[in-house]
């Protein structure tokens, strides 16, 4: 739907907007899905008018809502703004939807010669997809620490908690029902710890997004360097490791490179896909090392093939603290 098919009241009450063209085919769905953390994401909406979403800018509380339109060359993404946020929401969007994200090494004939068929072949059918880049450090990390050594399950069900306790109702009169801004650096340490307990966070968990959070300036400011110094910053602060880095990078700066190192699944499903048998983190680094610089895209493309591994094996129990 784009802004001509939309209802007249999202149409005109926009406090900023602006249409960007990719300049080639584009999927808006596969670009935002990795930022939506689950279908009941209380910050980001799939909606029939649209992605929306809503967080803090320096300036202030947006709401954003993204919606796609035309072909091909032709595809551009019209992105409207409410809040005293709008402007500077609407400024980063190009960045949002994959402006700088360039495949050109990827599909450069010599390297894609190298690739194996099951990634060339989702590359083929899938050459709309960008890697976007949020720029919102405090955003994506905190809910990625919460989701550290527990099941997604447990984990977005954390943070649900967390934000309709905590959250704050998106700004304008136009959202989606229920959208709601996540608390700010400040909102979340003053969080008590009862409150962690009844999400279901554990004390460690709790204390690493408490531990990242007294430095947040200096943690925003991580969304100016190149991915892999952004990661190696992230990973001084006790309690984030590889794995959070990993997942924090992929969404803030769009990282064509970072592996999700420890991940209870990833290592299983690359094996299987590439090898045909189950291998652990070590055994998936030495495999995916010859694509190195490229190995975020890599998985992204076996994501795509709809390839899927064997189903049997042991699930993760998960933990409620809430009783202890």
């Amino acid at each position: 739907m784009t802004i001509a098919d939309a209802p007249p009241l999202v149409a005109a009450a926009a406090d900023a907007s602006i249409r960007w063209h990719p300049g080639a085919s584009y999927r808006l769905d596969q670009t935002m899905f990795p930022l939506m953390r689950g279908n009941a994401d209380p910050s980001f909406a799939a909606h029939p008018t649209g992605f929306w979403m809503s967080f803090t800018t320096p300036s202030g509380a947006v709401t954003l809502r993204l919606s796609a339109g035309g072909l091909g060359e032709d595809t551009f993404v019209d992105a409207q703004a409410w809040g005293p946020g709008a402007e500077e929401a609407i400024s980063s969007v190009p960045r949002l939807l994959g402006a700088d994200d360039d495949w050109s090494a990827f599909d450069e004939p010599g390297f894609h010669a190298t690739l194996p068929r099951l990634v060339t072949e989702a590359r083929r059918r899938n050459l709309a997809l960008r890697l976007p880049s949020t720029g919102r450090l405090v955003d994506s990390l905190v809910p990625t620490i919460l989701e550290q050594k527990v099941t997604t399950l447990e984990a977005r069900r954390g943070y649900r908690y967390l934000m309709y306790r905590f959250g704050t109702k998106a700004p304008g009169s136009v959202a989606p029902p229920g959208l709601l801004v996540p608390p700010t650096a400040r909102q979340w340490l003053a969080i008590p710890s009862w409150e962690w307990h009844k999400a279901g966070v554990g004390p460690q968990r709790s204390a690493t997004v408490m531990r990242a959070l007294q430095s947040a300036v200096a943690l925003e400011r991580l969304a100016g360097l190149d991915p892999s110094r952004a990661g190696a910053k992230l990973q001084t602060i006790p309690g984030i490791g590889v794995w959070t880095a990993a997942e924090v990078v992929q969404r803030t700066h769009g990282c064509p490179d970072s592996i999700s190192v420890g991940d209870y699944h990833l290592a299983s499903f690359v094996g299987y896909a590439l090898l045909g048998r189950k291998i652990d983190d070590a055994g998936m680094l030495e495999l995916l090392e010859p694509w190195r610089g490229q190995r975020q895209r890599l998985v992204r493309m076996l994501y795509l093939s709809g390839f899927r591994k064997p189903t049997f094996g042991p699930r993760m129990t998960i933990q409620d603290h809430r009783a202890h």
